[in-house]
C-alpha cells in the first residue's frame, strides 16, 4: 500500500466517524423542544423527506420538527434514539448514508422502555469547510407514523437518492 493509499484510507475512516457523529448529534436532540436545532446539520437549501412531507432550507426543517411535536403532544418522557444497519458510502467530499431508527421513550425511571417508531432512512451529504452536512434526506417510518402524515405515507423499502 502506497503513502497516498494509506491518506486516502485514513481519510475514509475519520470521514464516516464524522458522519456517524452528525447522526447521532443529531438525533440527540428529538424531544429537546429547539427545533432549529436541526438545520444546523444541513446546507442552506437543503431537501428533506419525512414519510413524503417535503420541506426546504433550514426554516423548513425547523418548521417540519415544530408540527410533528405538535402532532404527538402526549408524549412526555426521555426519548432515546437508537441508530443501526448504517451503510456509508463515500467519495471525496460527497457521501450517502442509509440506516434503521428506533426511537424509544422513557416516561419514567420506574417503567421499561417503550418504543414509539422505527424506519429508515437514506441520506446525501456533502462536506462543506471542512464539516459534513446534509443535503438531501429522506425519511420512511415502518411504525408509529405521526398523524399528520397519513396521507402523504408510502412505502418506499428500496429507495435510493
Amino acid at each position: 500500500m502506497t503513502v497516498s493509499d494509506t491518506n486516502t484510507a485514513v481519510q475514509e475512516v475519520l470521514d464516516r466517524a464524522a458522519i456517524e457523529d452528525l447522526f447521532v448529534r443529531y438525533y440527540s436532540g428529538l424531544g429537546g423542544g429547539d427545533h432549529d436545532w436541526f438545520g444546523q446539520f444541513f446546507v442552506e437549501g437543503a431537501e428533506l423527506d419525512v414519510n413524503g412531507v417535503v420541506v426546504h432550507g433550514r426554516d423548513g426543517v425547523s418548521e417540519l420538527y415544530r408540527d410533528v411535536a405538535i402532532d404527538k403532544p402526549n408524549l412526555t418522557g426521555v426519548f432515546r434514539m437508537i441508530l443501526s444497519n448504517m451503510l456509508i458510502e463515500g467519495d471525496g467530499d460527497t457521501a450517502t448514508a442509509r440506516m434503521m431508527w428506533t426511537q424509544t421513550l422513557n416516561e419514567s425511571i420506574k417503567g421499561p422502555p417503550r418504543f414509539i417508531e422505527q424506519g429508515w432512512e437514506v441520506d446525501a451529504l456533502v462536506k462543506q469547510d471542512g464539516k459534513w452536512r446534509i443535503k438531501k434526506r429522506v425519511v420512511t417510518a415502518d411504525s408509529g407514523l405521526p398523524d399528520m402524515m397519513d396521507d402523504t405515507y408510502t412505502p418506499r423499502p428500496d429507495y435510493k437518492l
